[in-house]
């Protein structure tokens, strides 16, 4: 626990520190691209990403181990990565326009197609006589534990470069994301606009690879923008709340990972996006389970309350107990049962209202639509008061129909 706290007050190393800061950039950044990417509905795309990326790391450690006997330089098995998930992105892509088949049918194509590939590669390097092959493995899962400081400082510089482009491509990317057709005629190449974007998930896979590995790199681009999603409704703060969690969750895993030697990176940083995403799977204030249930209650407890006030005002029996207790809290009804003054002043307005709602449906049945449950509501907070005093006027008296 004493390694842990160190390492969450930056205190536990130079390269233990630079490694977290790298981190959090690239989690702001995987959190940031990967909003997008779920608004754009293409989450699927970054799983055929990284899974492409599998052959061309193993073919750069392969040459890269055939010229100087050690296949372990990061810049040349990032830009294999980078090459073969150019690759399988491009295959996607003609794949799905050029043929009947859907974007997920051809994702699947070319990510069980790469990956096999790039398994069997891993095979052959097993056998080769080059140093390293034990390293190959942390591009899988993750591993921090052996990155030197030139490597981290690769990734935090990277990252860094990455968050600023995706900050400056925000507006281009929301217009998009939100109406392709609108985003045209306000002069956005939507071609180009979708074409960066999937550019800079990869290029966010590719970076992400020595720090959570190409298996669970998608889940960094995932899960902290859906955490975000129940937050909040509005895209702008999606973004920016992605980034924090994706930053936050890199955080807790890399300082986690750093406590033990044996602790893998890459699985703890996917533990603590699932983590903050359980949190707000159960908490958010608005799309949480707990809130919702909440909201179910007041709901349940408004239709009763109203139910029992017009119960009251035809004279009606009440049987049901959250009714009773319901109309006994609010002053309505004694204990016996017998309306009060309150009550039945409540129980008059409230079929009074009923009948406004009634009117209005029957001469509004469209605009009605829009103004569901508005009955459980006071009617002089829905409608303005010239649309109510029309309804007043046409009103039938008490006992005639409308």
């Amino acid at each position: 626990m004493e390694a842990w706290w160190r390492a969450l007050a930056f205190s536990s190393g130079y390269n233990t520190t630079l490694v977290t800061v790298g981190a959090m950039l690239l989690g702001a950044s995987a959190g940031m691209i990967g909003a997008f990417v779920l608004l754009r509905k293409r989450s699927l795309v970054s799983d055929a990403i990284t899974h492409a990326t599998l052959p061309g790391l193993a073919l750069a450690f392969i040459l890269i181990g055939l010229i100087q006997g050690d296949g372990r330089w990061l810049p040349g098995l990032l830009l294999g990565a980078a090459l073969s998930s150019a690759l399988g992105l491009w295959l996607v892509q003609l794949v799905s326009a050029r043929t009947r088949l859907g974007e997920d049918a051809a994702i699947g194509a070319v990510l069980s197609t790469f990956f096999a590939f790039g398994v069997v590669l891993i095979t052959v390097i097993q056998s080769m006589n080059v140093t390293g092959q034990s390293g190959l493995t942390g591009y899988l899962v993750g591993s921090t534990a052996g990155m030197l400081a030139a490597e981290a400082m690769l990734i935090a510089v990277c990252a860094l470069g990455l968050l600023a482009a995706i900050f400056v491509l925000r507006r281009e990317f929301l217009l998009v994301c939100f109406d392709a057709d609108f985003a045209q005629t306000q002069g956005v190449n939507t071609w180009r606009a979708d074409l960066l974007l999937l550019m800079l998930l990869m290029a966010v896979v590719v970076i992400g690879l020595k720090v959570t590995g190409l298996i669970l790199i998608v889940a960094l681009t995932i899960t902290p923008p859906v955490s975000a999603r129940f937050w909040t409704n509005r895209p702008p703060r999606m973004v920016a709340l992605a980034a924090v969690l994706g930053a936050l969750s890199a955080y807790l895993g890399v300082t986690l990972s750093s406590a033990r030697e044996s602790l893998p990176t890459g699985s703890l940083i996917v533990l603590s996006a699932f983590g903050i995403f359980l949190v707000s799977f159960l908490a958010a204030p608005r799309r949480g389970v707990f809130a919702s249930l909440m909201a179910h209650q007041r709901f349940r407890r408004r239709v009763h309350l109203r139910q029992g006030l017009l119960s009251m005002s035809r004279s009606e029996p009440i049987f049901d107990g959250l009714t009773l207790r319901l109309l006994r809290r609010a002053g309505h009804i004694r204990r016996d049962g017998v309306a009060t003054a309150q009550g039945q002043a409540a129980a008059r307005d409230a079929e009074h209202e009923e009948r406004l709602w009634a009117l209005y449906r029957q001469l509004f049945p469209g605009d009605a639509l829009h103004h569901e449950h508005a009955g459980l509501e006071p009617i002089s907070q829905v409608l303005p008061p010239d649309a109510i005093n029309a309804l007043e006027q046409r009103l039938p008296p008490q006992g005639e129909s409308a």
